[in-house]
């Protein structure tokens, strides 16, 4: 019996200690199989977030509209009148202003030998060198009047890029077209279709090569006058007042053009015109007398026939 009761109790202790070790095993393996994977997922989907992350911000970057002012289409124009003591010394100083800024002289007109003697040149200066012009050009002597204007074309040139690279796309594709031609018909009508995408191409060309010299070089219009000139009028703001001048002025030169137009045909209206009158006159007189009646004299009245009175009647 105590042989019996030893043996159950080993094999109690020893059931008990194999149950104990699966448990451990279990959390062991629970522990490694579980939370392993976890820890992974966790570790490789920050490395996936910080790398999109700097994506999506490239991407946001790119796609945003670029709006700095360094970076925005301008077109810059200017007039300075400036008073200067003498206008040929003065003109020459300005060819040597625009010329050193890096632009050129567009235009120059000078008038001289009328008792005052005045310039209007036109200059072509790059467009980062504008308000340095205006300024240099402004200290040749005193400066009486100063305007600038300035023209945004972003947007414009915006939208030619836009058009040239559409229209190029279509012009290539009718040229891979053109060289598929099988049949005569087919190559002139392809021919006629690439020639006038073509046009259009060089017209949107040619807008941009324009606009891009508009903003590239500023145009800057000084007027130099000499001491004894008469300075440029102002018009001042557009309003009643200004409209009304300027419809008188306009009625003055209209009544100018009539009485130059009247003093021109009077000697021929007095040449040609009093003759002409006279002899319809005088026709017209004639017609009328001879479509006068001629005058009858009226028959004298005829004596009373005397005789021997008339019977009464009953």
């Amino acid at each position: 019996m105590r042989s019996r009761k030893t043996y159950i109790f080993g094999t109690v202790v020893i059931a008990g200690l194999m149950l104990a070790g699966c448990g451990d095993g279990a959390a062991d393996n629970a522990a490694s199989s579980g939370g392993a994977p976890e820890a992974g997922v966790a570790e490789q989907a920050v490395p996936d977030q910080g790398a999109a992350g700097p994506a999506m911000g490239k991407d946001a970057q790119a796609e945003a509209p670029d709006l700095r002012v360094d970076q925005r289409s301008i077109i810059y124009r200017g007039t300075v009148t400036v008073r200067v003591d003498n206008v040929e010394a003065a003109a020459g100083q300005a060819t040597g202003i625009a010329k050193t800024s890096g632009g050129f002289v567009s235009g120059d007109n000078r008038s001289s030998g009328s008792g005052s003697d005045t310039a209007s040149m036109e200059l072509r200066v790059p467009a980062d060198k504008f308000a340095g012009v205006v300024d240099q050009l402004a200290k040749l002597g005193t400066e009486e009047q100063r305007q600038i204007n300035t023209e945004d074309v972003t947007e414009q040139t915006v939208d030619l890029d836009a058009r040239i690279t559409v229209q190029q796309a279509r012009v290539d594709s009718g040229r891979k077209l053109l060289a598929q031609a099988k049949t005569l018909n087919d190559l002139v009508m392809l021919e006629r279709e690439v020639a006038t995408r073509e046009s259009d191409l060089a017209a949107l060309q040619a807008k941009k090569r324009n606009l891009a010299d508009l903003t590239a070089l500023s145009t800057i219009t000084v007027t130099l006058l000499d001491p004894e000139a008469e300075a440029v009028a102002d018009d001042g703001p557009p309003g009643f007042l200004s409209g009304l001048g300027a419809g008188w002025d306009a009625l003055l030169a209209s009544l100018k053009v009539l009485l130059t137009v009247l003093g021109a045909l009077l000697p021929w209206l007095i040449a040609f015109g009093l003759p002409i009158w006279a002899i319809i006159y005088a026709v017209r007189r004639y017609n009328r007398s001879r479509r006068r009646p001629a005058y009858v004299a009226p028959a004298a009245p005829q004596p009373p026939i005397s005789g021997p009175p008339a019977p009464p009647q009953p």
